[in-house]
């Protein structure tokens, strides 16, 4: 396949950046850096995964199941003012805290000449490590940072050709109370607490030096002093007692390590370790432009302009990859929270947390399909430790089994109701639609050995459903009381409000959880008995409903809505992530699915990063390349920032993630049991290749498409991991138009293949062979 031109997977300048949405992005999943390339001062922002303030805490309100059910019945009496009013009282929510900055690293050079030339700032995506060079004279600057995941620290190499610098490193944190010193030899450290210390850190600094004549290192109460050196390494940690009971050791271990193995081997071990997961995907797009040419921020100008650029769009799409890999390691603590793990505030947007009715979900839709199935296991860790909490809010709010989460939770998965804002705070849905991930997991690898410890959380969300739901006027069971995610409506008295029984998100989420759960009780021969309880329940859930404007209903009635333009888009949640919808199976509801989209869009939806994001994915569900396209295109041009960080504004890092998944869509999808190829391929690129993504049924691809067309395809499928189905023959369909007239190879050799129709075709496939759809006159 054609390498990508070069540049083409370096983010890069030709200036320091000047403010944090310019800066650079390092990470390791646990610890990240934010790198700003100053010349005279450059700045290091630095994160550690655990840095939050707050303390645990599952507090409801007294008297709270007694107000819920009275809530209830005010919504099924019609009384919402009533109902509105009780609900205030009865979630309470918990302030769950904020994540915070870890402070700054900060290098200040005492650089002998008055300007510099030849400037050159960068992220290179195939290695993870960000570059910064100039010239001052006939001196040459340059430096390299990365953050190690095999090593854990941020290993800083700072080098001058023919001169030499002069330095001085500090630390230091906003606000909050902290000391710095030097009290352990050639070590600069920083150690604090976070809001009322429940948390509690350390960062360290060690420094090595090659000096001119002359040279020396001086250490002094909060800063390190380097004087005359030609070639300076900085290593730099920090840990907290949220995973650790002495954190301080635990960074002197570090960076004793780090110092012996020295930069030379870190480096090599970092990138070996990093292109395990990030070369698994190669995409290109052939184009004959040379925007590879130009700085990122003046080619994301030249898109908002209407600039055509499909090279930044590779560069998006595995940006979104890197951002993965650097913010969500298995070995992390806790997911890629709304920021991922940078953010340079005490009190982050949104307090950084995890926002689960949608962005904590969205930053997880690429995981999978782009072949970073380990980068998932973060958040499966925050779903079990949200069932101890999510039962006892089930027990004590509802009185039901099972467990629960609402529309936020923290470091502490803390499943209380939030913020009391009326059109979030009531929201039951969170561990549930959490939950699909867990199955996700499953339908990409079919590792029956992570099914059976997942299903037994699966049943347990399930469970919780079986006792809240209620019966309504008509027959159907639904929730309440609950509400469409952060839309509201207008009563028929002319009350506005968004609290409401059976919003269709909520029937659409159960669905989907239920579906999953019989499907994976069969898989494991167990809970024959539970199965028959979600079928009947099943039976009894409310159809995907229609407007009087041809739309999806967003709640159980035909109410008006107040925001029509709303970027939560949330009743199509059976569109995408969900496969309740869809163009073969569901045509009807396919096109009101369209004209939902119409409506919110003509009214001025899609505004945030986020929301556009999730839109291109429900275009490309739709099989609509031109919208797709449309909508990739305002999510660079007007929802980037020049770092490509994501904009809501501000920096929300589900954009990122949602953007990633959206341009995977648009070339391979896997849902429904059929693999469709290039489903929603965009005229602007008319040929391209993508290698190694992966579809449901634990299928490898790679798919080569030239003029608008499919040249070849070729599926690898991957080992199963039950052994009951190992012996039996896999079966898969893949779907193209006109794909009778292609014909299928197996190391070179034609082998049969049913014709389900012109655009499916059907053949068995063995572990580890690779098959080729090729076109019958190639």
């Amino acid at each position: 396949m054609q390498q990508a031109k070069k540049g083409q997977l370096k983010l890069w300048y030709q200036q320091p950046a000047t403010d944090w949405n310019e800066a650079l992005p390092l990470g390791n999943g646990k610890l990240g850096a934010m790198v700003f390339g100053g010349v005279d001062t450059d700045r290091f922002q630095l994160n550690e995964e655990t840095i939050w303030d707050g303390e645990p805490n599952h507090h409801i309100a007294p008297y709270a199941k007694y107000l819920v059910e009275k809530t209830r019945e005010a919504i099924f009496a019609g009384k919402l003012k009533e109902a509105d009013e009780m609900a205030l009282l009865a979630y309470r929510g918990n302030d769950q805290g904020s994540y915070q900055t870890l402070g700054d690293l900060t290098l200040e050079f005492d650089h002998k000449q008055p300007t510099y030339t030849n400037y050159r700032r960068e992220l290179d995506l195939e290695t993870a490590i960000a570059t910064t060079r100039y010239r001052m004279g006939n001196d040459y600057y340059y430096r390299e940072a990365l953050v190690s995941a095999p090593d854990q620290v941020l290993a800083i190499h700072l080098s001058c050709i023919r001169g030499a610098f002069n330095l001085r490193i500090k630390l230091s944190r906003p606000q909050y109370d902290y000391i710095t010193t030097t009290e352990i030899p050639n070590t600069l450290m920083m150690y604090g607490k976070c809001g009322n210390g429940t948390i509690k850190f350390c960062t360290q600094v060690k420094v090595k030096a090659h000096f001119s004549y002359g040279g020396k290192i001086t250490y002094e109460s909060d800063h390190i002093v380097i004087n005359n050196a030609r070639e300076v390494t900085i290593y730099l940690t920090a840990a907290s007692t949220y995973a650790h009971a002495d954190p301080v050791s635990i960074c002197q271990e570090r960076l004793q390590s780090a110092e012996k193995k020295g930069y030379a081997q870190i480096k090599a071990d970092h990138i070996k370790e990093y292109q395990e997961l990030f070369n698994r995907v190669q995409f290109t797009l052939d184009s004959s432009s040379n925007s590879g040419e130009l700085p990122i921020d003046e080619r994301l100008m030249r898109v908002n302009e209407g600039t055509d650029d499909p090279e930044l769009a590779v560069l998006y799409y595995q940006f979104g990859r890197y951002l993965l890999i650097s913010s969500s390691r298995p070995d992390a603590q806790l997911p890629a929270n709304l920021q991922g793990i940078w953010n340079e505030h005490m009190q982050a947007p949104w307090k950084g947390r995890y926002t689960i009715n949608i962005n904590t979900e969205m930053n997880y839709w690429p995981a999978e399909q782009c072949n970073l199935s380990e980068c998932h296991e973060p958040l499966f860790k925050l779903i079990e430790r949200l069932k101890e909490s999510g039962r006892k809010i089930a027990r004590d709010l509802y009185g039901c089994r099972g467990f629960v989460a609402h529309h936020n939770t923290n470091i502490w998965a803390d499943a209380s109701p939030q913020d009391q804002w009326s059109v979030s705070t009531y929201w039951p849905m969170g561990a549930a639609w959490l939950c699909l991930h867990l199955w996700e997991r499953y339908e990409y690898t079919l590792d029956v050995s992570f099914l059976a410890q997942a299903y037994p959380t699966m049943r347990e969300a399930a469970e919780f459903f079986i006792d809240f739901l209620v019966e309504d006027k008509n027959g159907y069971l639904v929730t309440c009381p609950s509400l469409s995610p952060e839309n509201s409506y207008i009563a028929p008295d002319g009350h506005r409000t968004a609290l409401c029984a059976g919003p269709s998100m909520d029937t659409q989420i159960i669905r989907q959880l239920y579906t999953a759960c019989i499907a994976a009780a069969n898989i494991l021969k167990t809970d024959e008995d539970f199965c028959q309880q979600l079928a009947q329940i099943l039976e009894k859930l409310p159809p995907i409903q229609t407007t009087s404007l041809g739309t999806i209903r967003e709640w159980l009635e035909d109410y008006p809505e107040i925001e029509p333009g709303h970027r939560h888009i949330s009743h199509l949640f059976a569109l995408y992530p969900a496969d309740q919808i869809s163009v073969e199976n569901t045509p009807v509801l396919a096109e009101a699915a369209r004209k939902t989209l119409e409506r919110r869009l003509s009214h001025g939806g899609g505004h945030t990063g986020w929301s556009c994001a999730w839109i291109i994915n429900m275009w490309a569900r739709l099989q609509d390349s031109a919208n797709a396209y449309k909508y990739l295109q305002m999510l660079l041009g007007k929802s980037t920032y020049p770092n490509m960080f994501d904009a809501h504004p501000p920096f929300q890092i589900d954009g990122n993630f949602g953007g990633t998944a959206g341009i995977n869509e648009m070339l391979l999808q896997s849902h429904g049991g059929l693999i469709r190829l290039l489903p929603a391929l965009p005229a602007q690129w008319p040929s391209g290749t993508i290698k190694g993504i992966k579809a449901r049924g634990n299928y490898e691809i790679t798919i080569n498409w030239a003029a608008g067309k499919l040249v070849e395809a070729q599926i690898l499928p991957l080992p199963i991991n039950n052994p009951s189905q190992a012996s039996e023959p896999r079966v898969v369909k893949v779907k193209y138009p006109q794909i009778s007239t292609y014909k299928i190879y197996c190391d070179g050799v034609e082998i049969p293949s049913q014709y389900l129709d012109d655009n499916t075709i059907a053949f068995p496939v063995e572990a580890h062979k690779i098959y080729s759809i090729c076109s019958a006159d190639r």
